[in-house]
């Protein structure tokens, strides 16, 4: 079965252009939100400012608003509702836990791949599974 797949994760991952690779390898649909089929370029903070990290959070909520936030939050918004599985790929952070938990509760399948020592993280039983290699993800994608 070829399934629509979001890959939640961080820019900072290494294994992400891997996992992203080798599920199309395996014939699947997956959404990269680094390179968005809109042709928008992948979204980072320090696109919107340089000095993100010292916003307030008063200044943070209100650029949640800024068109180039926007815009991302349409492009993943509108590929989450599309895809029918969800890949949280670890490490990672808030907004990829986030897009994880938001996919598990519509019911869709969800997995955690955690490809090297995490600390542990009980709710991840929430998922349909948790794999420790790419062979056990793409098994686990069957």
């Amino acid at each position: 079965m070829n399934r629509k797949i979001y890959v939640a994760s961080s820019w900072r991952n290494e294994y992400y252009p891997e996992v992203v690779a080798k599920l199309r390898e395996a014939g699947h649909d997956v959404y990269d939100f680094r390179n968005p089929p809109s042709g928008d370029p992948g979204f980072k903070w320090s696109s919107v400012s340089n000095d993100y990290m010292e916003w307030s959070p008063a200044q943070y909520r209100d650029m949640l608003k800024h068109p180039k936030a926007e815009r991302q939050f349409h492009n993943d918004i509108e590929a989450m509702e599309a895809c029918d599985t969800c890949v949280l790929v670890l490490p990672c952070g808030r907004s990829a836990h986030t897009e994880a938990g938001w996919f598990a509760g519509r019911g869709c399948k969800t997995i955690a791949y955690i490809p090297e020592k995490q600390e542990p993280e009980l709710m991840y039983k929430l998922f349909d599974k948790v794999c420790c290699s790419m062979d056990e993800l793409i098994e686990a994608l069957k």
